[in-house]
């Protein structure tokens, strides 16, 4: 089953009470001992030793763990997975002298391939092995066992010194995760992308083996260690993860190829956007907003930013980012009004933004952003990630190493002015001379920086480029009472491009004279009549 971010969601979500039948999963695929290796039981570990099992394994024909059985998977649902508790025999350093305990999470329907997990006590490998007693059913369930060989998917970490707070967790292929400092999980990343946005090419290469080591009582990091497995690649991965606060993982990647990928993702982030004030729904959901995120920022090694509104697109699409070693890109929610959403149980307005900082020079490259088509919130549509430009050919080794900061208050140069809505609209009347349904009217929102304390003068001038059609009745309006805003406002006409399904790359950002005074808002504009509005009565 192929694994996505809304499974892993659903699956975290759903862990802590879930229901199985001692039948319905397969047993956990057997790990190898390596007995008197120094990433074995009872060994002392090092990173250098699982960077070269990665490479050792990369030498070897790709074994897939064994599948489970359909049949029995089937009978799985939210519902049932959603009725396991944990217990203590299914945690560690609850009652130690660490900051974080560490809580096993069971394989179930939507992480269904079981992992090995080993702790690093001082310095030394313990592996373990899966026990019965750490997850157990509600008396409500009638007596139903559990099976003996269920086996580990996962796990989350909770920091005690902040009232056992969640604030990561690994779960399913090389999924990952956090809620940030304002618990809420909202968008997740994954330790690798192989064809990403390929037409019917995607794998997803699973971190199959954890080692975790054992933080000190005041340490305020933990370091966690993953080797990764796929049919085209493997990978030995260290990861200092930060808490409290803003949860920081410092990421360091050793990729070992063993076949050719064409699209070779660095960084992946994956998250979701339905509709927000740019695509409003109109009536198919009653709330005003619903996104994981509403734009992807770039900032590139000259230091220019750049802000791409999100897209809902009628068709999967993907957008490509000349950067060259980018200072930084990521996911955000910039909308954080809980006005604008109105649904205080999921609380969008809470999510937390991922923002990548690579470490090193990363070379030639570009950022993906591949977006396609949703019509619920479950369905995760959005996916980001560097491409380097040299071809990922079979036998080639990639080190990567970058920041992946979990903050819902990113920091970014001052001097700018930032994106905080679109909006758009028609231009004219329908049934009116000179109406064209295709023709757009688009309002950009920009605030901070140059708008708190200024407003635009005759040298503030407005440069808007579009890759087809041309541009009409640019100007800005100053909005006090909502911000302080600069109200950017343009029109959009024809002709639209040649292939129906072909958006028009709007590009939009605000100077004085030579400087930039803003980011730079881009937009993937499909034309496509917008709807007609509903007749009262």
């Amino acid at each position: 089953m192929m694994p996505t971010r809304r499974r892993l969601l659903l699956s975290c979500a759903a862990w802590a009470g879930a229901g199985f039948l001692s039948s319905l999963v397969a047993s956990p695929r057997a790990f190898a001992t390596d007995a008197g290796a120094p990433w074995a039981d009872g060994q002392p570990f090092s990173f250098e030793a699982l960077v070269a099992l990665a490479r050792r394994q990369a030498a070897q024909p790709y074994t897939a763990p064994p599948a489970p059985d359909s049949k029995q998977l089937a009978a799985l649902n939210y519902d049932t997975s959603r009725r396991i508790r944990t217990t203590d025999a299914g945690r560690r350093w609850q009652n130690a002298e660490s900051p974080f305990t560490l809580e096993l999470l069971p394989v179930d329907a939507g992480a269904d391939t079981p992992v090995e997990i080993n702790l690093v006590e001082d310095g030394i490998v313990r592996r373990l092995p899966y026990d019965p007693a750490a997850f157990t059913l509600p008396d409500s369930d009638g007596g139903t066992a559990l099976p003996n060989d269920l086996g580990y998917a996962g796990f989350r970490l909770r920091d005690r010194r902040t009232d056992d707070h969640e604030w990561l967790a690994f779960k399913g292929a090389s999924y990952f995760r956090s809620p940030g400092s304002r618990d809420q999980y909202g968008l997740s990343a994954r330790g690798l992308a192989v064809d990403t946005g390929l037409a019917d090419q995607e794998s997803f290469p699973a971190f199959t083996r954890f080692w975790i080591e054992k933080p000190a009582l005041n340490d305020t990091h933990i370091t966690i260690h993953a080797l990764l497995d796929g049919p085209t690649v493997t990978g030995a991965y260290r990861m200092r993860c930060t808490h409290p606060g803003d949860v920081v993982m410092d990421i360091e990647t050793r990729l070992f190829q063993r076949a050719d990928i064409a699209r070779l993702g660095i960084a992946p982030l994956t998250s979701m956007f339905w509709f927000s004030e740019t695509n409003g729904r109109f009536g198919q959901d009653w709330r005003p907003e619903v996104h994981d995120s509403d734009g992807l920022v770039i900032e590139t090694r000259d230091g220019e930013r750049l802000w791409r509104a999100l897209n809902n697109p009628p068709r999967p699409d993907t957008s490509l980012f000349q950067t060259p070693s980018p200072r930084g890109f990521g996911l955000l929610q910039r909308d954080r009004r809980a006005a604008h959403y109105l649904d205080p149980a999921v609380a969008f307005e809470r999510r937390p933004d991922a923002w990548i900082t690579p470490r090193g020079d990363w070379g030639d490259g570009q950022i993906a952003l591949y977006e396609w088509p949703t019509n619920v919130e479950y369905s995760d549509n959005v996916n980001a990630f560097w491409i380097p430009q040299v071809a990922a050919r079979a036998g080639r080794h990639w080190a990567f190493d970058y920041r992946l900061t979990w903050t819902t208050s990113p920091t970014f140069a001052r001097h700018l002015a930032r994106v905080v809505a679109t909006r758009t609209g028609r231009i004219g009347v329908p049934g009116k001379p000179g109406y064209v349904p295709q023709n757009r009217e688009f309002v950009i929102d920009f605030t901070g920086g140059p708008v708190n304390g200024d407003k635009p003068d005759k040298h503030v001038s407005l440069e808007i480029d579009a890759s087809t059609g041309h541009i009409s009745n640019p100007y800005i309006k100053t909005v006090e009472n909502d911000g302080p805003v600069w109200r950017v406002f343009f029109g959009w006409r024809g002709p639209t491009p040649a292939a129906a399904d072909t958006p028009v790359v709007l590009r939009c950002r605000i100077r004085r004279g030579d400087t930039a005074l803003s980011e730079r808002w881009v937009y993937s504009y499909y034309p496509q009549p917008l709807p007609a509005p509903a007749r009262a009565g």
